[in-house]
């Protein structure tokens, strides 16, 4: 991971998020006077017996640098540190979705600190609080940076993320909770599917595994990654989306190992069915192209969703370090049971952290609200997402 450093003159307090409620981030609206008291918030209602449509969306790494930090302690005016407004521009995409994942870079330090960042970090647990309250349901833990504490920091943060009510794959406090797959509802009642969620990491920044503690972290092996992906399907997985903590830093380009595991990952199925639906890739500091790849589209790297002003291998401030994308995919279930779920909607939505103020923007927001100064950097993620040819697969750019 690259070091960072400081932003200027942090801005001034702002109002906190409401922390939303229920499984999905925000309470369903009402269904109108016409609707069946069964439609919920997402792709829309059908007869009971049918399995319903669902949206995920998924977002890039949260990486706290200390000037991070430091922006969730001022905004807390004194009082522990609230992370919550730095998300807030994101927060109706993220709550909008049947279900968001996430992706939890670093581990949690002690309650009261100290915190650090780069290199080793140790962040608030008030980060867990902040990605419920936006609407998160759940997140991936496998990244070089989890065993930056051992497996104490591991269970440190696991702990912080289950009392916030986000789920999370990736890293374990015990060999039992590594074998259970972690599987998460796209809503309420038969209708709704089931999501099951895996993440691995390519390593741990050298740092070995704790004695007799193989299970702490999921590290990329192909034929594991396969093993898992069918048995979450034996345990009722409609869908199985794999995080993938992969590539190389500061490369807008997917490199051959990526190139590589996707196309193998992708062409594994059983008994007909792909085992693997959904490929969301974090790690590399900047957005990465979207492709679909034997018909199962592959997010190649999304990008820091929050991270300090990033300093790239060349020894300069690197602006591409604070540039992201959302990805958001609507699900439609099968013709007949047994079938595999489609996506019938691909869509990226730009988004940068503003490291002067400490906030996440939603580009597209912004420019519609006359902030013409974002174009540019809204346009260069447009062109690198859409640099493998996704466009020509129907991937759109959503706000």
């Amino acid at each position: 991971m690259t070091q960072r450093i400081r932003p200027g003159v942090v801005a001034a307090l702002a109002l906190l998020l409401a922390a939303a409620t229920g499984c999905t981030g925000q309470p369903p609206e009402p269904p109108g006077p016409s609707a069946p008291a069964s439609v919920a918030r997402g792709a829309g209602g059908h007869h009971a017996d049918v399995p319903r449509p669902f949206t995920l969306l998924a977002s890039g790494d949260v990486l706290p640098h200390s000037s991070v930090i430091d922006q969730a302690a001022a905004d807390a005016g004194g009082r522990g540190y609230d992370f919550t407004p730095m998300l807030k521009g994101v927060a109706p995409v993220v709550s909008r979705a049947d279900l968001a994942i996430c992706h939890m870079e670093t581990v949690y330090g002690k309650e009261g600190g100290p915190y650090t960042g780069y290199p080793s970090f140790k962040s608030p647990p008030e980060v867990a609080t902040a990605l419920r309250a936006t609407g998160y349901d759940s997140c991936s833990t496998a990244s070089n940076h989890t065993l930056d504490e051992g497996a104490e920091g591991v269970g440190r943060t696991l702990r912080a993320l289950d009392a916030a009510g986000v789920r999370h794959a990736g890293s374990a406090r015990s060999a039992a909770e590594a074998a259970r797959p972690t599987i998460l509802p796209t809503g309420a009642g038969k209708r709704a599917a089931k999501v099951a969620h895996l993440a691995y990491t390519y390593g741990t920044n050298d740092r070995p595994l704790p004695p007799g503690k193989p299970w702490t972290v999921d590290v990329i092996d192909e034929d594991k990654i396969v093993t898992e992906a069918r048995k979450a399907r034996r345990a009722g997985a409609d869908v199985v989306v794999l995080s993938m903590h992969w590539g190389t830093e500061w490369q807008d380009e997917p490199d051959a190992r990526q190139l590589e595991l996707a196309e193998r990952l992708t062409a594994s199925q059983e008994r007909g069915r792909p085992d693997i639906d959904l490929i969301i890739g974090t790690h590399a500091h900047v957005p990465q192209a979207y492709e679909k790849v034997n018909g199962t589209w592959v997010v190649y790297g999304m990008g820091d969703q929050i991270a300090g002003a990033m300093i790239n291998y060349e020894g300069v401030q690197d602006p591409r370090g604070n540039q992201s994308s959302m990805g958001r995919f609507t699900f439609a279930p099968p013709a007949r049971p047994g079938g595999r779920w489609t996506v019938g909607k691909a869509e990226f939505v730009p988004q940068w952290y503003d490291t002067t103020t400490g906030r996440v923007v939603n580009l597209n927001t912004a420019l519609k609200a006359g902030a013409e100064h974002h174009r540019q950097v809204r346009d260069r993620i447009r062109d690198v997402v859409l640099g493998q040819g996704a466009e020509g697969d129907g991937l759109v750019m959503g706000e």
